[in-house]
């Protein structure tokens, strides 16, 4: 990605975003930033869910679950089936009573926009990725407090598109909560409080792995029913396409991403060099099953994150935090802290949270608060993080958080038309692909 030009007025030099993220870069996900007062709520809370699928629908549920005042009142997904299963699940649980008051599904690419502007005071996006900057927008726009899903885009210009809706956001006092759900964990909450107390000393290194299976495998060519376009293709089969999901580093992996910056206070690196591809032949789509970025923050501070989606391979979501007196582990068990010589000389203890319903809980009770949790920017940094790591492994080149931050590579078709044509431009060949 060869950088954007020096003139460029739109051009993020990386002291402004330091500077500007500065007020915010020791902040950790317990507690509220200091906000003013928030909006008046009536008792009861209308929430409306945009992608209704697994995630979605559990999103719904926590929502659900952390106010016993919270209704149901609107949902919206690609198409009336997927919408009716997640309606009528929802409707079926005992869980919540007659709190689920979804007066008329919504279905189609507009759908989003019919729930937005429902009457709900609360919106949980939950599609996939590509669709995100435009979804928050429009939510931010009509004065909703929102629960995003990670993470918030699939490329630059859309991660700076949600950067203008998270800072509109906080100008008008709106809740914004992300699915960056480790950060709402009691337990990692607790390790990252002992690194900032110097338990483990100076930082050295941090060695971060998200090795798993497939997520979503890519059906064949010969399954795609007759006369169906590449875009509901696509949609159908979005986690095997960047241009909707990101690939894995930027979907799934992204939760290390987002533990990485959390521990270097949200302040970002200035490079990464990466490697990756594609081990196992799949199908179709363009996205790698592996990676392995090294980045390169200040002070000579290196930083590690690998991922693997394959099955019948080693797996594991851990994170190895060095310092000079000792090493945080993440993952595995309960967070702890060994010595050089290999004892343990913290580990947490106590019961841990649920964090996918703390999410929740913390967004709930601080709109009841007048006093919305707005997550500030990580949603949108740590997604870039991992994007970086995406673009360095796709070209082949060191990419720095300048270039990556200020590229104009839009992967999201616009307009995006459900009969419509679009031919992904396969596997990317490092050394070849172009950086910007």
């Amino acid at each position: 990605m060869a950088s954007t030009p020096e003139n460029d007025p739109n051009k993020i030099e990386r002291r402004d975003f330091i500077r500007q993220t500065g007020a915010v870069a020791g902040a950790i996900a317990a507690g509220f930033p200091g906000i003013i007062s928030g909006q008046t709520v009536t008792n009861a809370i209308k929430v409306g869910l945009v992608g209704a699928g697994g995630r979605g629908s559990g999103a719904a549920g926590q929502a659900l679950t952390a106010d016993p005042n919270a209704e149901l009142t609107a949902i919206a997904d690609i198409d009336d089936e997927i919408v009716g299963r997640a309606a009528t699940r929802l409707k079926g649980s005992t869980r919540y009573g007659d709190r689920v008051k979804i007066e008329r599904p919504y279905s189609g690419l507009d759908a989003y926009d019919k729930v937005i502007n429902s009457g709900v005071d609360v919106v949980l996006l939950a599609t996939p990725p590509g669709f995100r900057p435009q979804h928050l927008t429009a939510a931010v726009n009509a004065n909703k407090h929102v629960f995003c899903e990670k993470p918030c885009a699939t490329d630059s210009p859309g991660v700076r598109t949600v950067m203008a809706a998270q800072k509109l956001a906080q100008t008008k006092n709106l809740a914004l909560v992300s699915g960056f759900c480790w950060r709402y964990s009691n337990m990692v909450q607790a390790a990252v409080q002992q690194v900032r107390s110097g338990a483990i000393g100076r930082l050295v290194s941090h060695y971060s792995t998200y090795y798993t299976n497939p997520v979503k495998p890519m059906p064949p060519e010969s399954e795609r029913p007759a006369g169906m376009s590449d875009i509901e293709w696509q949609i159908r089969n979005w986690y095997n396409f960047t241009w909707l999901g990101g690939d894995s580093l930027v979907e799934q992996a992204v939760h290390n991403a987002d533990k990485i910056m959390w521990i270097m206070n949200d302040q970002p690196p200035t490079s990464a060099v990466a490697v990756g591809g594609r081990a196992v032949p799949a199908n179709g789509g363009d996205i790698y099953d592996h990676f392995a970025v090294s980045y390169a923050f200040p002070k000579n501070y290196r930083v590690f994150l690998n991922n693997r989606q394959s099955t019948g391979c080693y797996n594991g979501t851990l994170d190895y935090v060095m310092g000079t007196d000792g090493t945080l582990l993440l993952g595995g068990g309960p967070p702890r802290i060994e010595g050089p010589d290999g004892q343990v000389k913290w580990q947490f203890e106590g019961e841990a949270n649920d964090m996918y319903q703390q999410e929740h809980d913390v967004l709930f009770a601080s709109i009841r608060a007048g006093k919305p949790k707005n997550d500030d920017l990580n949603l949108a940094t740590s997604t870039l993080l991992a994007i970086m790591g995406r673009q360095a492994a796709y070209t082949g080149q060191q990419v720095t958080w300048d270039q990556v931050l200020n590229s104009q590579v839009s992967l999201v078709p616009n307009p995006i038309d459900w009969k419509g044509k679009h031919e992904v431009p396969g596997l990317a060949i490092p050394g070849r692909s172009p950086v910007i």
